[in-house]
């Protein structure tokens, strides 16, 4: 069966945006290179993203129109959509994007990935399940927040990948807040790049 996989940048302590889903910690001035490189091969190994509706939008705002090395996986990948009300497109309407847009590189061509996403809007672990259960290659998770939180609080990740910036915020939206129990990790791998970021590839230890 394949494994669910997080994949998500947070802070040293924990946050994943600023309390207002500020994002500029995250957008250095001078990019990592060999962590995109890094975050491109493990996007490679997956068969589909899935993403909450909100995120979707904010990334098909931003994706298709960018050169990074990160751009090829994230466009061609195929995407899965999770939303309560049956519609994956709307209206970009986060920092996120206003953030990512003020560094946004050169356009490239649309991807059709984006304008053709499958849509989940059943119960979470349902569709969970149903997409272990297919054919094909892992499942990459990316959030936004409510999604990020709402799948770590159901016991349903297999693994974590943490991109951890060497920044701290003090408060904010944070991954780990809505547990109701500790949860003990075994760490798979840790890669240290150029600029500081730690990639901590982690498995929850199951009872």
């Amino acid at each position: 069966m394949k494994k669910l996989i997080l994949r998500m940048s947070v802070t040293l302590d924990g946050f994943m945006a600023g309390p207002a889903g500020e994002i500029r910690w995250l957008l250095p001035s001078r990019p990592d290179q060999e962590a995109k490189r890094w975050i491109a091969d493990k996007m490679w190994q997956a068969g589909v993203h899935i993403m909450g509706s909100r995120t979707y939008a904010d990334m098909a705002a931003y994706w298709p129109k960018s050169d990074d090395v990160i751009a090829p996986p994230m466009n061609e990948i195929p995407k899965v959509v999770f939303s309560r009300g049956g519609k994956p497109i709307g209206a970009a309407t986060t920092q996120a994007l206003a953030d990512a847009s003020s560094a946004a590189p050169v356009a490239a061509d649309v991807a059709k990935s984006w304008a053709e996403p499958r849509v989940a809007a059943g119960e979470l672990a349902h569709e969970i399940a149903r997409l272990k259960a297919e054919p094909g290659k892992d499942i990459i998770a990316h959030g936004g927040v409510a999604f990020a939180r709402s799948l770590v609080s159901s016991g349903l990740i297999d693994e974590y990948v943490l991109l951890v910036a060497p920044v701290v915020l003090g408060r904010g939206q944070g991954l780990f807040s809505e547990l109701v129990e500790p949860q003990s990790f075994e760490l798979v791998s840790s890669t240290r790049f150029p600029s500081g970021v730690c990639a901590q590839v982690l498995r929850p230890k199951r009872d």
